[in-house]
């Protein structure tokens, strides 16, 4: 008599063909089912489809997505097409001609939140995402009080640039970048956290260092293959040193936060830190910790800096390329500030429309991205003209392609710095009014991508525009400036994965202006 598991065993043994016959057929229906559910991107055509593998198109896309972006826009344009990014997840390129609608979807279809979680990779950075009361408080206390608050930024402007500048009486090299870094976090300091704080060391080395050490995270996650990074992120010397930064940060900013807490209000100042203790709510999510008002300070400081700081010196790189222009726009800013006694109001600002289209021109060449709207698709849609955009993906406006288009703009490759100007008064003299005044650097504008576009756009572009107008009007009123000895052409900006930042280690020179 055979035992139990002998006979099991010849059992097994028989209907071993059947049994691998059926596993085969599951394993067919599952890699159907997997094959099926992907089948919605194989409608769209891929970017740099010459490649052989997505692999290959996400090399080009970390060392060339420039080039991705432009070869995809110029091939297609009016189609929708994908690329494959760094992340080796499908981004679908919608054309600008879509916009408005993609603009009225709601966000539970399409999230701006989730799509910065998934660029910053918020899970390894601990990028605070989704509070609602940091876009509220821009638009409802720092955006209008910006005439009253104004003058007082110009003369932290002035102060920053006394503080940070070399006396520069003759021809002196100076990083710019980083001196910017340093004046921006002050400036910006001064509104966020106020004047006390706002330039002592502790504060501008918080500030400052952890905006470089989040960029520098983000970038070393983004090289890793992604099925890596729940395993190895983590553990990468630039994460690693973020969060060193993100705990000595908190340790600056939360005593202060709570301090703040127990102040009556006639003693509060006013400040961003103040409107944000004084507009918790439950439409906010209530009371918040003090540890996620001082992070929340944190990024908020991030996004002031890091975007302030590259526009300006994409600014001042050009400045120094071509001076040519720079006496123009002397002339302009010394004639503004004589009808507004001397102090750089809001109507003053507004007035110095050549600053403004040199600042727009520089932001359509010289962007700090090259795609912008991006939104994590969380539900299908579907656009007008019939195709489905399936959930799990991310979209993008191809949006430097779209400003070197020159069915867009005349002679695109070129710099040319009255561009938005002669727009705005041709628009004027035509009496087309709001054609003219999409046409500021501040306005968002479905042909410069520069704030992105629809209810998300950049909530602080307003600050940001002033602050930049103010910097720059200082400078050209104070110093000559142009490129270091042996460059003839401008500095060429570095390129990372949809990224574009300006050389932080070149130096231009200046000298105070000759007054003869």
């Amino acid at each position: 008599m055979m035992a139990p598991t002998e006979t099991l065993l010849q059992t097994l043994a028989a209907k071993l063909p059947l049994l691998l016959s059926t596993a085969g057929v599951l394993l067919v229906v599952f890699l159907g089912q997997a094959l099926l559910k992907e089948n919605p991107l194989a409608n769209f055509p891929v970017a740099l489809d010459d490649l052989p593998s997505d692999e290959k198109r996400r090399q080009a896309y970390l060392t060339k997505a420039r080039d991705v972006y432009a070869a995809g826009y110029k091939k297609f344009k009016d189609s929708v097409f994908r690329i494959i990014t760094s992340n080796k997840f499908n981004v679908i390129i919608i054309p600008p001609k879509y916009l408005n609608e993609l603009k009225n979807l709601p966000d539970d279809t399409v999230s701006f939140d989730g799509a910065i979680e998934q660029t910053m990779h918020a899970k390894y950075t601990k990028l605070e995402v989704g509070h609602k009361l940091i876009p509220h408080i821009v638009k409802s206390n720092l955006t209008p009080s910006l005439v009253r608050l104004n003058p007082t930024i110009a003369e932290e402007v002035q102060e920053s640039f006394r503080r940070e500048m070399p006396e520069c009486d003759d021809w002196t090299p100076v990083n710019i970048n980083y001196k910017l870094l340093r004046i921006v976090a002050m400036v910006s300091g001064r509104v966020f956290i106020g004047p006390e704080l706002s330039r002592s060391e502790e504060y501008v080395d918080a500030a400052i260092n952890y905006t470089i050490d989040l960029m520098r995270a983000r970038q070393a996650v983004d090289t890793m293959r992604p099925w890596l990074r729940p395993f190895l992120a983590n553990r990468l010397p630039q994460v690693k040193k973020l969060n060193e930064r993100l705990a000595q940060a908190d340790a600056f900013i939360r005593p202060i936060v709570a301090e703040r807490r127990k102040l009556k209000k006639e003693e509060a100042p006013d400040d961003m830190l103040q409107w944000m203790l004084d507009g918790q709510s439950e439409r906010f999510g209530g009371e918040y910790k003090t540890e996620t008002l001082a992070r929340l300070q944190l990024g908020i400081s991030f996004a002031a800096i890091h975007t302030t700081t590259m526009t300006t010196t994409n600014v001042f790189y050009n400045l120094a390329a071509y001076p040519q222009y720079v006496s123009e726009l002397r002339e302009e800013v010394r004639d503004v500030l004589a009808q507004h006694n001397n102090t750089f109001t809001s109507a003053a600002l507004q007035a110095m429309k050549k600053v403004d289209s040199f600042i727009k021109e520089t932001m359509r060449v010289n962007p700090g991205g090259f795609a912008s709207f991006q939104r994590r698709v969380n539900k299908p849609f579907t656009l007008s003209n019939g195709q489905v955009i399936p959930a799990d993906v991310m979209i993008e406006v191809a949006a430097h392609a779209l400003a070197q288009d020159p069915a867009v703009f005349e002679n695109p490759q070129q710099f040319d710095p009255w561009r938005f100007y002669n727009i705005r008064q041709k628009a004027r003299e035509q009496g087309a009014v709001e054609e003219a005044a999409q046409n500021q650097f501040v306005s968002v504008n479905p042909l410069v991508l520069t704030f992105g576009y629809g209810r998300h756009a950049c909530p602080g572009r307003f600050f940001a525009a002033n602050e930049i107008k103010m910097i720059i009007a200082n400078t050209i009123m104070m110093y000559d400036m142009r490129l270091m000895d042996g460059h003839d052409e401008r500095y060429r900006n570095l390129d990372f994965g949809v990224s574009s930042v300006p050389d932080p280690t070149k130096e231009l020179l200046f000298r105070r202006v000759q007054i003869v």
